[in-house]
C-alpha cells in the first residue's frame, strides 16, 4: 500500500500531546492524517491534515470518523471499542486491535490477564464499586495498606491512591475498582516494545522512572536505567512476554517494579506512545512516535538503540496557579547544551497538568542527571498574578 504523498488516510483517535508528537512523524513522511478529539483546543489540531471535534466514547462519532480513514490508531485507550470492532469487520486497519484494547482498557481485566498468562504481577482484588470494597474490609477479606485504582478512565496519577486507613477512602468515587497489594520496590522501570503486523519486534532500552510523591506523576525518566544488567535483561524478557500474550500491534509501554529481591513485577501497560519514551525523540535513532507509525502501517521497524544517555523532565503546572500559561525561565534552560523543551500547546495551566517536557541528552549519565535537576529547579509553569495580587 502506498502511504506516502497519496490519498491514504490515517485516523488518530485523540488529539492530545501524544497525537501532536505523532503528527511530527506523519508530516515527515507526508502521510494524510485525520484527528478526532473532544476539545477544539486540542494540541494536535494544527498538525493534522483535517481535525474533527467529537466524543471518543460515542459509537456513531467514532464509527463515522473511522469510515473516512483507511487505517485507525489511538493516542488514548478510552475510546469506543464497539465502533472500532465494526470498522475492523468492514476492512479498515485498526491497531492496536479492539480485542487487545478490551483487555487493557479495564485495569481489573488487565490484572486478571496477567494472572491467567503467568505474567508476574502484584496480587489484586476486583470490586464492583467502593461500597463493595468497604464490605471486603469489614469482613477482613482485604487489609490495609493497599493501592486503590479505578478500573477505567484513570490517567496521569488520577484514579490511583495509596490507602493506609479508612480515612484514605474518603472522597474516592463510587466506581468499579481494584485493590492491589503494596509492593516494596527499589525502582519503577519501563520497557517500550514495538511490534508490527508481520511480527517484527523491537524493544527500547529499560528506563527508570522517578515519581512525584504527591501527584503520582513521573518527574524524571532516565535512560538507560541505573540498574544491574541482569535486572535489565529480566525486565526486557518480561516486557516481551507481555507483548506476546497481548499479541498487540503498535507500541506497548510496559511499566514494572524492580522488587527488593530484584524480581520484576508488571504494574500496567499502555498500548500507545508513552511518557516513558519521550526522551527517544532526541536520544534514540528512531523515536517511539516514528516506530508507532511504522508498526501500525506494517513497515520495517527503526533502530531502537540510544545514541546518548537521555533524561526526560516533565513540565507540569505549578501548584497554586491556574490560568493562561507562562513558562518562566525557559530562556535560561534553552541556553544549556543538550537541553530541548517540548511545549504541548495547552493554553491554560492548572496544578500538576502536563504542559510539556524537557529532554536532556549527554554522553555522561551523571552530567545529564545533574543538568536535569538544574532544569527542574529553573523552569516553572505558572500563570499571571490575578488583579488582587494573588496567584
Amino acid at each position: 500500500m502506498n502511504y506516502f504523498s497519496s490519498d491514504f488516510k490515517l485516523g488518530i483517535l485523540g488529539g492530545g500531546q501524544l497525537g501532536k508528537m505523532l503528527l511530527t512523524e506523519t508530516r515527515k513522511f507526508d502521510i494524510t492524517t485525520f484527528v478526532l478529539d473532544p476539545s477544539n483546543e486540542a494540541p494536535a489540531q494544527f498538525g493534522a491534515t483535517k481535525f474533527f471535534v467529537g466524543s471518543l466514547l460515542d459509537y456513531e462519532t467514532v464509527y463515522q470518523f473511522g469510515k473516512m480513514c483507511d487505517a485507525i490508531t489511538i493516542e488514548i485507550e478510552n475510546v469506543n471499542l464497539d465502533a472500532l470492532e465494526k470498522l475492523e469487520e468492514e476492512g479498515h486497519i485498526v491497531y492496536p486491535s479492539p480485542k487487545t484494547l478490551r483487555l487493557i482498557q479495564n485495569k481489573g481485566k488487565q490484572k486478571d490477564f496477567y494472572v491467567e498468562n503467568n505474567i508476574p504481577t502484584s496480587k489484586h482484588q476486583r470490586f464492583v464499586d467502593l461500597n463493595d470494597l468497604k464490605k471486603a474490609l469489614e469482613k477482613n477479606e482485604l487489609e490495609f495498606p493497599f493501592v486503590w485504582k479505578c478500573a477505567q478512565f484513570g490517567y496521569d496519577g488520577n484514579g490511583v491512591k495509596i490507602c493506609r486507613s479508612t480515612m484514605d477512602l474518603l472522597h474516592l468515587p463510587e466506581v468499579e475498582c481494584i485493590a492491589e497489594e503494596m509492593v516494596p520496590f527499589k525502582n519503577e522501570l519501563a520497557v517500550i516494545v514495538a511490534r508490527n503486523a508481520n511480527g517484527e519486534v523491537k524493544t527500547y532500552p529499560v528506563v527508570e522512572m522517578e515519581f512525584h510523591p504527591e501527584a503520582n506523576q513521573v518527574e524524571y525518566v532516565i535512560c538507560p536505567a541505573r540498574i544491574d544488567e541482569k535486572v535489565a535483561q529480566l525486565a526486557i524478557e518480561t516486557a516481551l512476554q507481555v507483548s506476546k500474550a497481548f499479541n498487540h500491534v503498535g507500541l506497548l509501554a510496559v511499566e514494572m517494579f524492580q522488587t527488593e529481591n530484584d524480581d520484576i513485577l508488571v504494574n500496567e501497560v499502555a498500548p500507545r506512545p508513552h511518557n516513558s519514551g519521550h526522551h527517544t525523540i532526541e536520544a534514540s535513532y528512531t523515536s517511539q512516535f516514528e516506530n508507532h507509525l511504522r508498526s501500525v502501517l506494517n513497515l520495517p521497524l527503526g533502530n531502537t538503540d540510544s545514541k546518548v544517555a537521555g533524561i526526560m523532565v516533565n513540565l507540569v503546572g505549578e501548584e497554586g496557579f491556574s490560568g493562561p500559561v507562562i513558562y518562566e525561565n525557559i530562556e535560561k534552560i534553552m541556553a544549556i547544551d543538550g537541553v530541548t523543551p517540548h511545549i504541548y500547546g495547552k493554553k491554560e495551566t492548572r496544578p500538576f497538568r502536563k504542559m510539556g517536557h524537557v529532554t536532556i541528552v549527554n554522553e555522561d549519565m551523571a552530567a545529564a542527571r545533574k543538568i536535569a535537576e538544574e532544569v527542574k529547579n529553573s523552569i516553572r509553569v505558572i500563570s499571571p498574578p490575578t488583579p488582587e495580587g494573588g496567584d
